[in-house]
C-alpha cells in the first residue's frame, strides 16, 4: 500500500454505524440476560461483562487489521487454515456444551474455531481466485485445490455437529466463487455433495431432524410449530410498535429461549417494538450498504473480493437469523451479528468490518 494511498481515510460511516450497533447490543445483551445470569451465576452482570471484554478485543482487532497491508498479509491465510482445521479436529476432545462439540476452552476464554475458519476462508479465497492465472470456466480449477480444503473443513463443523455454521459458510464460499466469475452449473455441480451430505445428517441420522419437522409442520400450521419458535412469535408479537420499554420484557423470564443469542432479535422487538427494531435493521443494512460501496470502489480484484465477500457473508448471516426468529426458516442455533452474545461471532464480525475500513482507504476517487 502506498504512501498516499494509506493517508486516505477510512469510511467513518460505516465504523459509527458499527459503534453504535455494538453499544445497542451490549444494552440488549445486558437488558435479556440479567435474569439468568443472576440465577446461573449469582451476578446480573456477568453476561454483559464477558461481552463488554470481547467488544474492547474486537475493537482491538479493528485497528490492527486497518492498519497492515491485507494484500501481504493474505499469503498466511493458507497455514492459517491448516491450523484451523487442526483446531476444528480438537473440539472433539472438548466437553459437549448442549450436545455439540463446537468449542475450544482455553481457561476464562471459549473460543469457536468454526468462526475462525469463515473468516480465513475468505481472505483465501479473495487472495487466490484475484491471480489472474485462475480460470474459473474450468470446472478442475473451481475444484482443486478449494473443495478438499473447503470441503474437509465444511465436514468437521457438520459432525460437530453446526448445520447452522456450515450453511453459512458454504453459501459464503459460493458467493465469492460467484464474484470471482465461476459458472453457476460449476457452483450447482461442486454443492451437490455437501447437500447430499447434509440431508444424510439431518434425514438418516438424525440431527436437526425434529427442527425441520417442526418447521415444516409450522408452515402449514403456526400452532404446530416448536415450543422455540412459538415463544418467538410472542415474543415478537407483544411488544407492538413502541414495545414494553427496555429492561420490562416479560418473555426474557425463562420463557423465550435463549433470549441473549440466538433469539436477540425477538427479545428487542418485545422491548423496544417495531420502532426499535426499525432502527437496528437500519444499522444493520446500512453496514451492509457501505461494504457495498466499498466493494464497488475498488481498485483491484483482491479488494474487490474481499470486500464483496465480507459483506456477502455478514448479509447471509444476518438474513439467516431473523429468518429464524420470525419463522421463515429452520432453527439453526446462529447470532444476530453484532448484537447477540458471544465473543467469537463478535470478533470474527468485528474483524470483516475492520476488513472492510481498511479496504475503504483504497477506494477510487
Amino acid at each position: 500500500m502506498g504512501r498516499a494511498q494509506s493517508a486516505k481515510r477510512i469510511d467513518d460511516r460505516l465504523f459509527w454505524g458499527y459503534l453504535l450497533t455494538v453499544v445497542i447490543g451490549l444494552v440488549m445483551v445486558y437488558s435479556t440476560s440479567s435474569m439468568l445470569a443472576e440465577s446461573r451465576f449469582g451476578s446480573h452482570l456477568f453476561f454483559f461483562r464477558q461481552q463488554l471484554m470481547w467488544v474492547v478485543l474486537s475493537l482491538a482487532a479493528i485497528f490492527i487489521i486497518m492498519k497492515i497491508d491485507l494484500q501481504r498479509w493474505a499469503v498466511y491465510s493458507v497455514p492459517g487454515l491448516m491450523l484451523t482445521l487442526l483446531l476444528l479436529s480438537l473440539v472433539f476432545i472438548m466437553p459437549a456444551r448442549n450436545g455439540s462439540h463446537r468449542w475450544l476452552f482455553l481457561g476464562p476464554i471459549t473460543v469457536q474455531p468454526s468462526e475462525v475458519f469463515k473468516f480465513l476462508m475468505m481472505v483465501y479465497l479473495s487472495f487466490s481466485l484475484a491471480n489472474a492465472k485462475r480460470d474459473l470456466s474450468r470446472l478442475k480449477q473451481l475444484l482443486f485445490p478449494y473443495v478438499p480444503v473447503i470441503g474437509l473443513g465444511l465436514a468437521l463443523i457438520l459432525v460437530e455437529p453446526d448445520l447452522g455454521s456450515t450453511i453459512v459458510i458454504f453459501l459464503t464460499a459460493v458467493g465469492i466463487f460467484f464474484l470471482a466469475g465461476a459458472r453457476l452449473k460449476h457452483l450447482f455441480a461442486a454443492g451437490v455433495p455437501l447437500a447430499g451430505l447434509a440431508a444424510f445428517v439431518v434425514f438418516v441420522i438424525g440431527y436437526k431432524k425434529n427442527r425441520v419437522i417442526d418447521y415444516l409442520s409450522a408452515v402449514l400450521d403456526p400452532l404446530q410449530g416448536s415450543y422455540q419458535l412459538k415463544q418467538a412469535a410472542l415474543t415478537l408479537g407483544s411488544g407492538g410498535i413502541l414495545g414494553t420499554g427496555l429492561g420490562e420484557g416479560r418473555q426474557k423470564l425463562f420463557f423465550l429461549p435463549y433470549p441473549h443469542t440466538d433469539f436477540i432479535f425477538a427479545a428487542i422487538g418485545e422491548e423496544v417494538g417495531l420502532f426499535g427494531l426499525l432502527i437496528v435493521l437500519g444499522l444493520l443494512f446500512y453496514m451492509l450498504y457501505r461494504g457495498l460501496k466499498i466493494a464497488s470502489g475498488q481498485p483491484d480484484r483482491f479488494g474487490y473480493l474481499l470486500a464483496g465477500g465480507v459483506t456477502w457473508s455478514l448479509f447471509v448471516s444476518i438474513a439467516i437469523n431473523i429468518g429464524v426468529v420470525t419463522g421463515l426458516l429452520p432453527v439453526t442455533g446462529l447470532p444476530l451479528p453484532f448484537i447477540s452474545y458471544g465473543g467469537s461471532s463478535l470478533l470474527v464480525c468485528s474483524a470483516s468490518i475492520g476488513i472492510l475500513l481498511n479496504l475503504s482507504r483504497r477506494v477510487k476517487t
